[in-house]
């Protein structure tokens, strides 16, 4: 009978990652964590989980991170899940059904439902957010630093939306905003990689649009409060990202600079 690995990677997750290993339990023949030299006490915990942990630093790259991880199982699946996520006991059960007939023709997506201060995001664009979490092991790799690009051969099939993961993208507004920083300044480096460069009219209204679309069109409206907030935020987030476009490779030069040497 097929088996299932499961890969995790993490970096000091200590006080999310025990949930994450627990949800996926029911289904993984091996549960693998992939570990970028945490300092707390994520490996001892995992390890106490019974999760095999090995040590490897992630140096940004997370697709050859993750490509390591896959690698290292020994089972024919792989299912990837990340330390802020959880599988609910319907996706755990659709899993364990697809593992049983082994059909390495297909490769399977999954829904994710992120939490936002303890409510769900289902309206804005936030649900279902596919991704390709469980296939064949052999033959599969991860290209891309960041925004990672899962590569196979297999046709992809979306689950029910009713089999989901729990998702948990923001622990706290230091996290949010942390995330906010980086991803904006990943996303003016690609677009000004791809030869792009942004004006005035950009700066305007680019973010006036994405926020209509997220809260009008998408009906973030519909989840309230967090609606508002995360489509306001959503604002920021692409004026943020076509201003760094605007100032890519321009220096902040002091204009007393030469009289500061």
């Amino acid at each position: 009978m097929a088996k299932v690995s499961v890969l995790i990677l993490a970096k000091n997750e200590e006080k999310f990652i025990g949930a994450c290993i627990k949800s996926v339990k029911s289904f993984a023949d091996e549960i693998i964590v992939i570990d970028d030299f945490s300092t707390d006490k994520t490996a001892e915990l995992c390890e106490n989980l019974g999760a095999r942990v090995i040590q490897r630093a992630l140096n940004g790259d997370w697709g050859s991170q993750q490509t390591f991880g896959v690698n290292q199982a020994t089972c024919d699946w792989i299912f990837m899940i990340d330390a802020d996520e959880r599988a609910t006991p319907e996706l755990s059960a659709e899993i364990k059904k697809i593992i049983a007939q082994d059909d390495k023709n297909f490769a399977y997506r999954c829904a994710r439902l992120s939490y936002f201060w303890g409510k769900p995001l289902k309206h804005g664009g936030w649900f279902p957010d596919y991704v390709t979490r469980l296939l064949p092991t052999k033959g599969t790799y991860v290209e891309g630093l960041v925004h990672q690009k899962i590569c196979h051969s297999c046709t992809e099939i979306n689950l029910d939306k009713s089999k989901y993961l729990v998702h948990y993208p923001y622990r706290d507004w230091e996290h949010y905003f942390s995330k906010f920083n980086f991803y904006t300044t990943l996303a003016a480096k690609k677009m000004h990689d791809a030869g792009k460069s942004a004006n005035l009219f950009d700066i305007i209204a680019h973010p006036f649009w994405a926020a209509f679309r997220m809260y009008f069109l998408r009906a973030g409206f519909l989840d309230g409060m967090n609606g508002f907030i995360l489509a306001c935020f959503h604002y920021f987030y692409t004026m943020a990202k076509y201003v760094k476009l605007y100032y890519f490779g321009k220096e902040n030069r002091h204009v007393t600079e030469e009289n500061d040497v």
